[in-house]
Order: structure tokens, then sequence, then C-alpha cells
């Protein structure tokens, strides 16, 4: 199942993550993101999940990686991670995401994740500052 996630970061560096409301990951914090529409590219796909999850305009830019996931029933998801930049809105949590939040290096040590986001982010070099 393709799939896309939007990895932001604020002018601190901060990264851009939400609190999952939806199985798989319910309660845990990942980047925004969500299946690929028929035909979307994984870029439009990250705009659309990060406006619907976070309430933020983003532009996108290179994938910065792809991880596999397991999901519900067997599904496999493959997600192309999309390095986005803020053009606008307002922070707030919306669609299948409780909570959303900026958080820097400290903070992620923290939180409870989505398995293999730390390896992945750090494999990318795209942990937060």
């Amino acid at each position: 199942m393709p799939c896309a996630g939007g990895v932001v970061h604020d002018a601190a560096g901060r990264l851009l993550l939400v609190r999952r409301g939806r199985q798989p990951g319910r309660g845990l914090w990942s980047l925004p993101g969500g299946r690929c529409e028929p035909g979307e590219t994984a870029a439009a796909a990250a705009v659309r999940e990060v406006r619907e999850e976070t309430g933020l305009e983003v532009t996108a830019g290179a994938v910065v990686g792809r991880v596999e996931r397991p999901g519900l029933d067997g599904t496999v998801y493959v997600i192309d991670d999309v390095a986005c930049t803020v053009a606008g809105g307002e922070l707030a949590p919306g669609d299948d995401a409780d909570e959303v939040r900026w958080v820097d290096g400290a903070e992620l040590a923290r939180l409870p994740l989505t398995d293999g986001l730390v390896d992945a982010l750090t494999g990318w070099d795209v942990l937060p500052r």
C-alpha cells in the first residue's frame, strides 16, 4: 500500500510530529502522513496529509527516505517520506491526529514513538536539532 509522510522542520530545527488517533500506531508519535490516493504522487500525498493532520500548508521537496511497515490484516505500507517546508496555516490537530507539536531532540527521546522512527530519521540525517 503506497503511503507518504512529511518531514517538516521549523526555523529552530524542531521536527513536526503527530500523535496518531487511529490504528496502526494509535497513541504513538510519528511523522504526519497516510495513504496515497490513486494516481497521487508521494509529494502530493505528503502535502495533503500534512495539511489534513496539522493544519499547516507545506511545499514538498525531495523524498528523504523510504520505509516499509506492517499494517492491519497483513497489509504492508510502503512509505515515502518527503522533505517539506512550511508555507502557511495554523498548527492544530486534525483528521486522524489526536495531537500535533514541534519537538526538539530531547523531547523526541522522551515520546512514545512508532517503531523504527528514530532509526529512519537518523539514517536520513533529518533528526530535530
